[in-house]
């Protein structure tokens, strides 16, 4: 079976209540953590839940960063996924997870194809 692609699922747990409900500080991470990876930012879109909570998504090349947040719960689930060898979604995992300040991460790593 080839690896087409690598897709890390993060599951967040005891992070920062009031960085999960930051929508500006969360679009800050996502878009900052492509560029440190060095991929060129394609788009993106963020929408805020009422009363509380995120979802967003950017789009780089050849890869993906999605987020969902529930910060009466201190938790964020975080999808990372790439293909190719120029994005290392390990490192962008550990960015996002001390940026978020979780003390409870727990990360799986798929690796995609046929």
């Amino acid at each position: 079976m080839g690896t087409l692609g690598k897709h890390y699922l993060l599951d967040l747990k005891d992070c920062n209540p009031d960085l999960l409900n930051d929508m500006d500080f969360i679009k800050d991470v996502l878009l900052s953590v492509a560029r440190e990876a060095g991929t060129a930012v394609i788009g993106d879109s963020f929408h805020r839940f009422e009363p509380q909570g995120l979802s967003g998504v950017v789009l780089i090349t050849g890869a993906h960063l999605c987020i969902h947040t529930w910060p009466e719960y201190g938790y964020a689930a975080i999808d990372i996924f790439t293909h190719g060898d120029s994005f290392r979604p390990d490192e962008v995992a550990k960015s996002v997870v001390e940026k978020l300040e979780s003390k409870n991460p727990a990360i799986v790593e798929l690796k995609r194809g046929f």
